[in-house]
């Protein structure tokens, strides 16, 4: 099977980078993390099983991420919501299975809640819901915090690569999207990937997504030693375990007979 690249038109202009491979459904839908794209290991380790295993996969960049157009700056919480929605709405056809990292797994909760009829399970790596007030603000050195008041906008050192922007904007709006501490209406199955010497999401944090979540069918799987990547192959291994478990689960479901 060979993945095939294009760009989703917006109607405010943006254009959404994205790749996919058209195959056996669920189609697996990639939301990556807050400053990441479409072509991190744990992206690509994905889209390979499922063009080894026969599977409809696709990945894309959010508005102001990797290869898609827009200032990472003017991102919202809001905005790329949207974006998932408008990919899973105009890019994909039957059910689907969300994997979301980091703030992926955020906006996947928010994608589960607005097309829920969509949704046949979701795998989490690091869920960062709420990272915006409950991880992100609280860090803030007051210097920081001022100058985003006066200034609209703090340029935060990143131990990933350059300083990026923290806005104003992106803090204020990331509030409205509050699921914790829940209930969160998400019935299906839900796996969850945590790294136990995560820096950046504490095993707590996604824990209380866990218990907040509603649904009866949910795995957390705490890796003691594990980051906040997850992209060592013992972590990939078990990421894409996950994934099958729950693809396997939803075509049994829709094929109840075989």
């Amino acid at each position: 099977m060979k993945e095939t690249s294009g760009f989703l038109d917006r109607p405010d202009g943006g254009r959404l980078a994205y790749r996919r491979l058209d195959g056996a459904g669920p189609t697996l839908v990639w939301l990556g993390g807050f400053n990441s794209d479409m072509t991190g290991t744990k992206a690509q380790a994905l889209a390979d099983w499922a063009a080894g295993s026969g599977h409809a996969c696709i990945r894309f960049d959010y508005f102001g991420h990797g290869a898609s157009s827009g200032a990472f700056a003017d991102g919202t919480i809001t905005r790329w919501r949207e974006d998932a929605l408008a990919v899973i709405d105009e890019l994909t056809e039957g059910p689907l299975v969300l994997v979301g990292s980091s703030m992926g797994g955020w906006i996947a909760c928010l994608t589960a809640l607005a097309r829920p009829e969509r949704i046949a399970g979701m795998v989490l790596i690091a869920p960062a819901p709420d990272f915006t007030e409950r991880l992100m603000k609280p860090e803030l050195s007051p210097k920081a915090l001022a100058q985003i008041g006066e200034a609209g906008v703090w340029m935060r050192p990143s131990e990933y690569g350059e300083p990026y922007p923290i806005t104003r904007t992106l803090l204020e709006d990331g509030a409205r999207w509050s699921i914790l501490p829940g209930p969160i209406g998400i019935a299906g199955p839900v796996r969850i990937l945590q790294g136990g010497a995560d820096p950046d999401v504490p095993w707590r944090h996604a824990l209380e997504l866990a218990n907040g979540l509603e649904t009866e069918d949910l795995v957390f799987i705490l890796i003691k030693d594990g980051d906040h990547r997850l992209s060592r192959p013992q972590d990939l291994a078990r990421l894409l375990g996950a994934v099958e478990e729950l693809v396997s689960s939803a075509r049994i479901a829709a094929n109840p007979s075989r």
